[in-house]
């Protein structure tokens, strides 16, 4: 698998290998996908081969723009339009009901479709030059930690991946918000890049966030986005006394020191001192838990941040990553 910087030759090459049922890793405002023709159900299906990812968890379809709605999804209410019009291109998912253009190997077999407009030049340059649309996963092996760099998705699919859009680190770092308008009452079904607050300006009335959604969207297995050291939240003047007594446990243990404590020390293997601005941690999340990995830690000791603004996400990140394990 080649190394490539995102020039117009590398986007043309990218857009024949998904026309030719091949496997993309692109570049998104969010995290890199995983991408494939969206219409072919074989090339689909080989994502959910490489990622190890049940058939049943269905992906995001990324277009071009609003403009391109027709036929991937139908009846789109004047929520989901407003939405688009203020939040598109950007780290927005909607669900909608599935059109024609959707095999129901991307929905999981659902009705429903996951679609956005991500807000990367290189992403939506691809998009362009593909003439469809891709579904894109993250590009990583499934319920583990998001890629936010093309070094990243290397290092974790190799060359099960066909080529790499190498677009640089992604700036916004956590995935996606996923709203649900369906239903009668828009509601966030994952939190994300663009902000419950900011949703809720938009529309002019509250949104829900239900604990569980008969609609099945990305993200909402119990263990997800995890290292592979184990991960334990603690409240966060909980979070020194914690690592020190999982030290003296034998662990090798990672920490992160929240901003709350900025001259704090804790013997620990590795520290990550987590940013008070809330876009630099989410921006920072996924690399902190590589990081702590790559080091060699066993066990990572956290707290959740204030749950408001991008708090909401990075604290949905955090409770995945702690979560139950499937046993082996």
């Amino acid at each position: 698998m080649a190394r490539v910087t995102a020039n117009t030759i590398d986007i043309e090459k990218a857009a024949g290998v998904l026309r030719a049922g091949g496997l993309v890793a692109l570049p998104t405002e969010t995290v890199y996908g995983l991408g494939a023709n969206a219409e072919d159900p074989a090339a689909v299906a080989r994502i959910f081969q490489v990622k190890g990812r049940p058939p049943s968890h269905p992906l995001i379809v990324h277009i071009g723009g609003a403009e391109q709605l027709d036929g991937w999804v139908q009846d789109v209410p004047r929520a989901a339009r407003l939405l688009a019009e203020h939040f598109w291109p950007g780290p927005l998912t909607l669900v909608l009901r599935r059109g024609p253009r959707v095999p129901l190997e991307a929905t999981g077999g659902l009705e429903t479709v996951a679609v956005r407009v991500p807000g990367h030049p290189v992403a939506l340059a691809l998009l362009a030059a593909f003439g469809g649309g891709v579904t894109a996963p993250s590009a990583n092996r499934f319920g583990q930690v998001s890629p936010t760099t093309a070094e990243d998705v290397r290092a974790e699919l190799g060359d099960a991946v066909d080529f790499v859009l190498d677009g640089g680190p992604c700036e916004v770092g956590v995935e996606s918000t996923i709203v649900d308008v369906t239903g009668e009452v828009p509601s966030i079904l994952r939190p994300g890049g663009v902000t419950r607050e900011d949703l809720e300006a938009v529309l002019g009335a509250p949104l829900a966030v239900p604990a569980t959604s008969p609609v099945r969207v990305p993200g909402q297995h119990p263990s997800h986005y995890a290292p592979r050291a184990r991960v334990v939240l603690v409240e966060p003047d909980q979070v020194v006394a914690e690592a020190e007594l999982a030290r003296e446990r034998g662990h090798h243990v990672g920490v992160f020191l929240p901003p709350a404590f900025p001259g704090a020390t804790v013997e620990a293997h590795a520290v990550v001192r987590v940013p008070a601005s809330m876009p630099a941690y989410a921006r920072g999340l996924y690399g902190f838990l590589r990081r702590l990995d790559e080091q060699g830690c066993d066990l990572i000791v956290a707290s959740l941040p204030v749950e408001e603004g991008l708090g909401l996400a990075i604290a949905n990140r955090l409770r995945r990553a702690a979560g139950p394990r499937p046993t082996v």
